[in-house]
This record gives C-alpha cells, sequence and structure tokens, in this order.
C-alpha cells in the first residue's frame, strides 16, 4: 500500500488525526481529510484518491452519497462504524467494514483486502 493516495471522512476529529498520523506511517499518502458528506463527495470525485476510508455516520448524515461516488469510479473503500453491519448503505454491503472501537492493524487489513478485491476485478 505504500504510496497510495487515501482519502480519510470522519468527523471526529480525534479519530482523525489519529488515523492520519498512524496511516501515515504505514506509507499511506493522505489524500484528503473530510469531515462532511458534501465535502467528501467532492473529495471523492478527484483523481489524487485511490482508496477511502469512510466513517457510516457523519454528523447526522448517512455516508451512502460518499460510497455511491466512489463506487462510480471504481474507487476501493472501506467503512468504520459503531453500529455494527446494519448502518452500512445496502448498495455496498459487499465492502469491508472495521468495527469501532478499532486497532491500526484492523484498519490496515481491511484496506489491502478492498485492493486486493479491486485489482482482481
Amino acid at each position: 500500500m505504500l504510496g497510495r493516495r487515501l482519502l480519510i471522512v470522519e468527523d471526529d476529529p480525534y479519530i482523525a488525526l489519529a488515523l492520519e498520523e498512524t496511516l501515515a506511517e504505514f506509507g499511506l499518502v493522505i489524500a484528503g481529510m473530510a469531515r462532511s458528506v458534501d465535502e467528501a463527495v467532492r473529495l471523492s470525485r478527484e483523481d489524487g484518491v485511490d482508496l477511502a476510508l469512510l466513517d457510516v455516520n457523519i454528523g447526522h448524515e448517512k455516508i451512502d452519497p460518499v460510497a455511491d461516488a466512489l463506487a462510480a469510479r471504481g474507487c476501493p473503500f472501506i467503512f468504520t462504524t459503531g453500529c455494527g453491519r446494519a448502518g452500512l448503505p445496502e448498495a455496498h454491503l459487499e465492502h469491508a467494514m472495521v468495527e469501532k472501537p478499532f486497532y491500526v492493524e484492523e484498519i490496515l487489513t481491511a484496506l489491502r483486502s478492498e485492493l486486493s478485491r479491486a485489482e482482481e476485478r
């Protein structure tokens, strides 16, 4: 995953900062950080994103439009949530999910899995 450009969509600033710092240490390039669905949709449509990590609930908004935009580009993504699989967008249930609270190893494993799955298509 060295050099892959990651979009992080997370509304909790502490979690977002921890993810940014930790995942950069593992060789990922942080292509963008979004704390709202509108900002995330805009960033997800840019060519500078290779994969994404999406919090399922951003404030009071669902992540569905962001997942739809990434899927339309063929860009792999994973979900993070504290609510289990029941909160995932129905159209994207096949994507990996990591339950909060999580360890960075779980995030890295899920990202690798989604990248591998995307490369097989």
